[in-house]
């Protein structure tokens, strides 16, 4: 647990996380990307799905919280993508909470248990154009690997693939 004044950082589970977790996607994306029910839809179903799959030892959730309710989210997706890569996903912080470092400890908190997974690499899928997460990525060490346009969030825009190798594999 990580506390900030009167926030900290909690793993695993909780009653709400799946909604209020989406409703910060939704919101903010909606606000800054013009994502709508398509984004929202596929933000409950990835989610909702990784939840059911989080007694695996190589997932892992985190959320930053005030009293009791979620704030920020991020998770560690250690079954997707296979070959000793972890998925960074869902790291996301209330619009009212930004820019105080619970972000940037939440990320701190999931690239740590992804390199005592020892997971080789974390990966993640960003899109351009959202420079404060890009700013946060960049000094954990992640490089953007590929370019390209797509729209699987449900508008073409330019999407982007980090990588990030664990610091000092042996």
């Amino acid at each position: 647990m990580t506390n900030h004044a009167s926030n900290c950082i909690l793993a695993g589970y909780r009653p709400g996380l799946i909604g209020r977790v989406t409703e910060m996607h939704a919101l903010y994306y909606a606000a800054n990307a013009g994502f709508g029910q398509h984004f929202e839809a596929v933000v409950a179903r990835g989610l909702a799905s990784f939840c059911a799959r989080l007694n695996h030892p190589r997932n892992g959730i985190w959320v930053a919280m005030q009293d009791d309710r979620i704030i920020g989210s991020i998770a560690i997706d250690g079954e997707d993508l296979g070959e000793g890569r972890a998925h960074l996903r869902w790291f996301i912080m209330d619009d009212a909470f930004r820019g105080m470092g619970l972000g940037q400890a939440l990320l701190a908190t999931a690239l740590r248990f992804a390199d005592q997974m020892e997971f080789r690499e974390t990966h993640l899928w960003t899109f351009k154009g959202l420079e404060a997460a890009r700013h946060l990525y960049e000094r954990a060490g992640f490089m953007c690997l590929e370019e390209y346009a797509g729209d699987q969030w449900g508008k073409e825009v330019l999407e982007q693939r980090l990588a990030r190798p664990r610091p000092n594999p042996e």
